[in-house]
């Protein structure tokens, strides 16, 4: 298969699962909204994602898929995850003035936004389920000079969407950060996680 067409295939599969609405995305659009370390949190979730889909096509994704153990730790705790943070954007759903009250309220210092955005991306076993065993049983079955398009495609679609995520939620913050808007980011992203955590834990 020509590099170029391997490039494109990671791109695409990579883009598909990290443009899917979840935790550490919403996370970035609540950054970008509110103007606060917004190319910290950017670069800080870029970083990671890379790091974990080279680890995972360079053999970390099939060692995770031979260990029953750790496929369970990561399905069960990524459920668990998801349904606390879907369950927690329903609450700030029903909360009056949720955004507006973050937006009034003291900025966190750079080190505390970088502690917090590196827990919404680290401490979610769902992304180590996308990254590392999804993104890199697959790019691992590639030969080396293949392999390694596979992970430039992944790791460009990360680069592309959290760049188009966290920038473009600072240039549209006056619209998403109406009640009414958030409020529905709000809801639906609490559907999404409890539906995929819903799937996690019933094996699908």
């Amino acid at each position: 298969m020509a590099t170029t067409e391997v490039f494109f295939s990671g791109l695409g599969l990579g883009a598909s699962l990290i443009m899917a609405i979840g935790a550490q995305n919403a996370h970035v659009l609540r950054m970008g909204v509110l103007r606060r370390h917004v190319p910290l949190t950017v670069a800080a979730c870029i970083v990671v994602d890379v790091l974990l889909i080279g680890l995972g096509v360079a053999g970390a994704g099939a060692l995770i898929q031979a260990s029953p153990v750790l496929m369970a730790t990561a399905r069960w705790g990524g459920a668990a995850f998801l349904l606390w943070y879907g369950l927690r954007s329903w609450r700030g759903m029903f909360t009056s003035s949720r955004l507006a009250a973050a937006t009034g309220a003291a900025p966190p210092g750079a080190a505390a936004a970088l502690a917090s955005v590196l827990a919404m991306s680290l401490l979610n076993p769902h992304v180590y389920l996308d990254t590392v065993v999804l993104l890199g049983s697959i790019g691992g079955r590639y030969p080396a000079p293949e392999r390694a398009a596979f992970s430039a495609g992944a790791m460009t679609a990360s680069l592309l969407w959290f760049c188009m995520l966290g920038f473009g939620a600072v240039r549209f913050a006056g619209v998403l950060s109406r009640p009414a808007v958030w409020k529905g980011i709000e809801g639906l992203t609490g559907a999404v996680m409890i539906a995929l955590a819903a799937g996690l834990a019933s094996g699908g």
